[in-house]
C-alpha cells in the first residue's frame, strides 16, 4: 500500500481507506491448536512466463475494465529487463478539451519523489558530505530538538516529527502558498512531536521536507536541481522535473478528482510545498529508466543501496527502508512506493529477482465507484507477468449450518476485531472501523474478499470446532493467526425513520484538510462520499447522528437543528470534523 504516498492528511487518508475497504494487516494473536490445509489459492508459478502479447492483452483488458475512456485515466508500462511487455494508456489528459492520454504523458508522482530524495542523500553520504547518523541540527541549525534527530530517522519515518499534512486546516488554503524551504519548515517545526526520535514509526511528509533541506545544505543548491544534475540528466530522464517549474507544468497532463460520478478539477496546491516529499513530475519511461539504474547498481554503491532497501529499527515492522517499501507479490520480493497528491495517484514497482518493472500513473486522485487504483492494478499485472496471476474466484456452495459455525468475534488486539456474520445467506467480514464485506467461499473453510487479494482460512481444533482464523493480507504470507473469542456478536444498530426535510437540511459539501465529504439524498436515503471513495448509504439513529450501513462509523451533524456547519466522522476512536463549504 504499500505505505505509500504524499498524503492529503495521513489520518484522513487512513480513515478513507477504512471506509473504502474495511481491511488491514492483522495484528499478532494466539495461534490455533490445529492447522488447516491452505487450499484456497495456488502459488506455484508455471515453468514458463507469459509472452509479451499475453501480458499486453491482460493489461489492456484490465485498464478497459477499470477506466472510462472519456474520463481521467492512466498510463502503464510493464517491462521485463529491457523487454517491453506492455506500454499503453487509456482515458483523457484533458477531459474538457477531449485530449487523449498517451504513454508519453507527464504526471505528478507524489510520494514516489521520496525515493529520489533518499537516493540524493545517500549520494551525498557516498561523497562524504553527509553521514546518516548526523544530527538534523547540522543541516538545519536551530531546529527544535534537532540534536536528537538523525538523518537516518528522517529517511525511514522514525524521527517523530509531526507531519505538516496532518495539521488542522493546512490543506484547506495554506497549502496553496508558495513557500521557500525555510518558510515551509517554519510551518511545522514547533509542532509537538508524535513520539521521541527513534521510538516509533509514522509516515511523515515533514521528514522528507527536511530530507530536501539536508540535500540543499550539503550540496549548496536547491534539492530538485541537485537531483537533476546527479540523476535525471546523466540517466537521460528528459521527462522528469520539479512540479513548480513552469516548463514542467506546461508539459504535465491535467489532474482530476471524483465527486460521485462527476469529474472535477483537482484542488489547487503550490508544488513548492510537497518539496522532496512529493513535488516531482515524471512519465512511465523515465521511471522505468530509474528503476533499472537504481536497482542494477548505476545510481548507488552496493552498501548504500542495501541500506536503502533494508528496513531498520522501528521501521522493520512497516517494511520501510529509505523511500522504498519491501513487500511481496505471489511470494516474490517486490520493492515499491506509491504516490497520491491532488489530481494524481501513482505507483512504481520493481521485482528484483525477475527484473520486472510495473509503472502505473493515474491522473485522478481517487477511483470512480469501487474501481481499483494504481497499487492494485500494478499488483495484478505484476503477478500475471510472473506467470502466477491472481486466480478468478470460483465460489463453492457451503450449507447454512456450516456458515453458522464461522460466526463470531476474532480479536486481533485490545482495540481491534474481525467479526464474521451470516447476512442474507452468505458470510460477511467486518474489521473494527471498517466495511462489512461480502466473502466468497473458495474452498473448505476458505474465503476470499471481493477485492480478490485478501483471504483467510478458518482453523478447527481436534474436535472439529472452529477456533481461529489465519489471515493472508493481500493474499501473501505469512498468515496472521487470530483466535476466536467468546465475545457475543455485536448487536446491529437500530435505525429510525426521518422525514424528507430532516434529510435535506444535511445535504452539502464538507471538507477536512482538503478532503471533501459529499452528503446527498437519493430515493429517500442519505448518502455520504469521502474523497474519491464509493458512495455509502446512511441510516439515522437520530436527527443528527447517522451511520453507514456497511461501515463501523458514525456521522454527527452540528448544530442538531437548522443548516449544519459541521459533520464529524467518528471512527476507530478518532474524530474528524468536516466543515461545510457549499450547499
Amino acid at each position: 500500500m504499500h505505505r505509500p504516498m504524499y498524503r492529503i492528511a495521513a489520518l484522513a487518508a487512513a480513515l478513507a481507506a477504512a471506509l473504502a475497504l474495511g481491511l488491514g494487516a492483522a495484528a499478532p494473536a494466539a495461534a490455533a491448536t490445529a492447522a488447516t490445509q491452505d487450499a484456497a489459492l495456488p502459488t506455484a508459478a508455471p515453468a514458463q512466463a507469459p509472452t509479451p502479447a499475453a501480458v499486453a492483452r491482460y493489461a489492456a483488458q484490465l485498464l478497459a475494465k477499470t477506466y472510462d475512456p472519456f474520463g481521467p485515466g492512466a498510463a502503464v508500462l510493464v517491462m521485463r529487463g529491457d523487454q517491453m511487455l506492455y506500454r499503453g494508456s487509456i482515458g483523457r489528459a484533458d477531459v474538457t478539451g477531449a485530449k487523449p492520454l498517451t504513454a508519453d504523458g507527464m504526471f505528478r508522482i507524489g510520494s514516489v519523489t521520496k525515493q529520489f530524495g533518499a537516493a540524493g542523500v545517500l549520494r551525498l553520504v557516498e561523497d562524504g558530505k553527509v553521514a546518516l547518523d548526523d544530527p538534523l541540527s547540522k543541516y538545519v541549525p536551530g531546529y527544535p530538538n534537532g540534536d536528537a534527530v538523525t538523518v537516518r530517522q528522517l529517511l525511514n519515518h522514525t524521527s517523530g516529527i509531526r507531519s505538516y499534512t496532518d495539521m488542522p486546516g493546512m490543506m484547506d488554503g495554506p497549502i496553496q502558498r508558495d513557500l521557500t524551504t525555510a518558510q515551509l519548515i517554519d510551518v511545522f517545526k514547533n509542532e509537538k512531536p508524535d513520539f521521541a526520535p527513534g521510538e516509533g514509526w509514522r509516515y511523515n511528509n515533514s521528514g522528507y521536507v527536511l530530507v530536501g533541506a539536508v540535500i540543499e545544505a550539503a550540496s549548496g543548491m536547491p534539492w530538485h536541481r541537485y537531483l537533476h544534475e546527479q540523476f535525471f540528466a546523466p540517466l537521460g530522464m528528459t521527462h522528469t522535473g520539479y512540479g513548480h517549474d513552469p516548463d514542467v507544468v506546461a508539459r504535465q497532463v491535467h489532474g482530476y478528482s471524483w465527486e460521485g460520478d462527476k469529474v472535477v478539477d483537482a484542488r489547487p496546491i503550490s508544488m513548492t510545498q510537497p518539496h522532496a516529499a512529493g513535488a516531482l513530475v515524471s512519465n512511465v519511461d523515465d521511471l522505468h529508466t530509474w528503476n533499472r539504474a537504481l536497482h542494477e547498481g548505476r545510481v548507488l554503491k552496493d552498501a548504500s543501496y542495501v541500506a536503502m532497501i533494508t528496513p531498520q529499527d522501528k521501521a522493520v515492522d512497516e517494511n520501510y527502508g529509505y523511500g522504498i517499501t519491501a513487500g511481496h507479490v505471489r511470494g516474490r520480493p517486490m520493492l515499491v512506493h506509491g504516490g497520491g497528491i491532488f489530481g494524481f495517484s501513482t505507483t512504481l514497482n520493481y521485482l528484483p529477482g525477475d527484473d520486472i518493472s510495473v509503472v502505473v500513473l493515474q491522473n485522478a486522485d481517487g477511483a470512480r465507484g469501487g474501481n481499483e487504483g494504481p497499487s492494485e492494478l500494478a499488483r495484478r499485472i505484476a503477478a500475471f507477468a510472473l506467470g502466477d496471476p491472481y486466480p478468478t474466484a470460483t465460489p463453492i456452495a457451503i450449507d447454512a449450518a456450516t456458515l453458522k459455525q464461522y460466526e463470531g468475534v476474532y480479536r486481533l488486539d485490545e482495540k481491534t476485531t474481525r467479526t464474521l456474520r451470516v447476512v442474507d445467506g452468505g458470510l460477511t467480514g467486518q474489521r473494527t472501523g471498517g466495511q462489512r464485506a461480502k466473502l466468497i467461499p473458495i474452498g473448505t473453510d476458505s474465503f476470499l474478499y471481493e477485492d480478490g487479494f485478501n483471504r483467510f482460512n478458518l482453523l478447527r481444533d481436534a474436535e472439529g470446532r472452529v477456533n481461529a482464523m489465519e489471515f493472508f493480507h493481500e493474499g501473501e504470507g505469512p498468515a496472521v493467526v487470530t483466535a476466536l473469542s467468546n465475545e457475543p456478536l455485536p448487536a446491529d444498530r437500530a435505525a429510525v425513520e426521518l422525514p424528507a426535510p430532516a434529510l435535506q437540511r444535511l445535504v452539502g459539501r464538507y471538507e477536512f484538510n482538503g478532503m471533501p465529504m459529499l452528503i446527498t439524498v437519493a430515493d429517500g436515503t442519505l448518502h455520504a462520499q469521502l474523497g474519491g471513495q464509493p458512495v455509502l448509504p446512511l441510516k439515522a439513529e437520530s436527527a443528527d447522528r447517522f451511520y453507514p450501513t456497511v461501515v463501523d462509523a458514525t456521522l454527527e451533524f452540528t448544530p442538531a437543528s437548522g443548516t449544519p456547519d459541521t459533520v464529524t466522522l467518528h471512527q476507530n476512536g478518532q474524530q474528524l470534523a468536516f466543515k461545510r463549504t457549499a450547499n
